[in-house]
């Protein structure tokens, strides 16, 4: 069976990530850093979190953002 300890996203959920950057960035932060509708149009966790889980290429920026936001914190910034 293969592991994914190295992976720093293994057993993080899509709705933990989006609660972390919302808390970190805030909606706005988010709009200004990834270029999506459902961060600068009426945000609203719910409908952020339904458009990422449909759309895999959104998904992957967020991941992206949320990885460089743990590159930050070790790096204690």
């Amino acid at each position: 069976m293969a592991t994914q300890q190295n992976n720093p996203l293994h057993g993080v959920t899509l709705a933990t990530i989006l609660t972390e950057l919302v808390a970190h960035y805030g909606f706005p932060g988010l709009a200004e850093r990834i270029d999506l509708r459902c961060f600068s149009n009426e945000p609203t966790f719910v409908s952020s979190l339904k458009m990422l889980r449909r759309t895999p290429w959104a998904r992957e920026k967020v991941e992206s953002l949320y990885l460089a936001l743990l590159e930050e914190r070790a790096e204690g910034r």
